[in-house]
């Protein structure tokens, strides 16, 4: 005997449609935190997703009773339609975490499309910024969902988000400490610190890493510990960051072991390609401009060696060298995701200010590369 949906009521359709969406991004989210939680107990990323999960509902809290006054669910023929089809089985945790992101994703650009026709941009515009983070999310899960595993089915190793990537340096924050430098760039939501401090005493150094890898966790960001691979064993540090003199990686890798990260900073095609086949997780690309940061460095490789990169190395990367908010633009065009700046955030008297400035040069370049791509 077939069942014929019954017929939609006319009224308030957006509002139905954002109340169902609603309701899948929080369960999806609920899902992606539960897995994380009992399956990989990964504290980091439960974090984030709850918090990012807090932020849904309070975006739409004003809108909730209009929501629920709108809602039907006797008369949703989403209903009949899911009860003519065969279960949908998930065959593992991965499949059960990719289908719930996938679900917020969706779910998300409902929501935003939606806001869109009630003619609240402001609400659009703010979810358009947890699609952005939601996609993150799946890039920062990406070892749960696509990595090499060990025999126990455990991840190996995190990978690079996008956005902003922050480095300590002390000597170019305006008086201020490295830990209150550090709270700022955290708390206006960057995902990855890296500690680089070349004058500091291995004990100052340990103490200040300890704090620092207590503040990453509880933020949800990568913490990499520049040039000292057992610095970043003792903290527990999710990886290592060496230079071209440095420990060559293979000798790094049978020092760190399986599990840390390990970023190489290149100047050249031959470097990039050596870096990958090695088996490093990222690589820097540059210094692309100009800098002073360090006393060491060498010449600018320009924006021709970042395309090279782009277009033939596979593993990913962080533009780095000479980055201010006046060519952070080019660079984002010329197809760098994650970028890193020092002295631009560190040596601001407005660290949150100035964070939020470069954010938003990066979503709007992005937004302008996606909008030229063949749909």
């Amino acid at each position: 005997m077939s069942i014929n949906p019954p017929m939609l009521k006319p009224s308030e359709p957006v509002l139905r449609l954002m109340d169902a969406n609603l309701n899948r991004v929080a369960e999806g989210l609920r899902v992606v935190e539960d897995v994380l939680r009992f399956r990989y107990e990964d504290q980091t990323q439960c974090l984030v997703v709850r918090s990012l999960r807090h932020q849904v509902r309070q975006l739409f809290q004003t809108l909730q009773p209009r929501l629920l006054k709108e809602r039907n669910v006797g008369r949703d023929p989403g209903l009949f339609i899911s009860q003519k089809q065969a279960v949908d089985g998930k065959k593992d945790f991965k499949d059960l975490l990719l289908a719930n992101l996938k679900r917020v994703q969706e779910g998300l650009r409902v929501l935003e499309e939606s806001a869109h026709l009630l003619g609240e941009r402001p609400l659009a515009k703010e979810t358009e910024k947890l699609r952005f983070a939601s996609y993150s999310l799946e890039l920062a899960l990406a070892p749960y969902l696509y990595a090499h595993k060990d025999k126990s089915g455990n991840p190996l190793r995190k990978i690079l988000p996008p956005g902003l990537y922050a480095l300590t340096s002390e000597q170019h924050s305006l008086g201020r400490s490295n830990l209150e430098v550090a709270r700022q760039i955290l708390e206006s939501g960057v995902k990855i610190l890296q500690y680089r401090e070349k004058e500091k005493t291995r004990e100052q150094m340990h103490r200040e890493c300890l704090e620092l890898r207590r503040m990453t966790q509880a933020a949800g960001a990568l913490f990499i510990v520049n040039d000292h691979p057992d610095l970043a064993l003792a903290v527990g540090a999710d990886g290592v960051h060496i230079g071209q003199e440095d420990l060559p990686l293979p000798v790094v890798r049978k020092l760190v072991g399986p599990d840390l990260m390990i970023g190489v900073s290149t100047h050249s095609p031959e470097q990039a390609q050596a870096a990958a086949a090695d088996g490093a997780d990222y690589i820097g690309v540059g210094p692309l401009f100009l800098t002073h940061t360090k006393a060491d460095v060498c010449a600018p490789v320009g924006l021709e060696y970042l395309r090279y990169v782009v277009q033939n190395v596979k593993i990913p990367f962080v533009a780095i060298g000479g980055i201010k908010e006046h060519n952070l633009a080019q660079v984002v065009r010329a197809g760098a995701k994650t970028v890193a700046l020092v002295t631009e955030i560190v040596g601001s008297s407005d660290i949150v200010g100035k964070i939020k400035s470069l954010q938003d040069i990066m979503l709007q370049e992005e937004k302008e590369v996606l909008a030229w791509q063949p749909k």
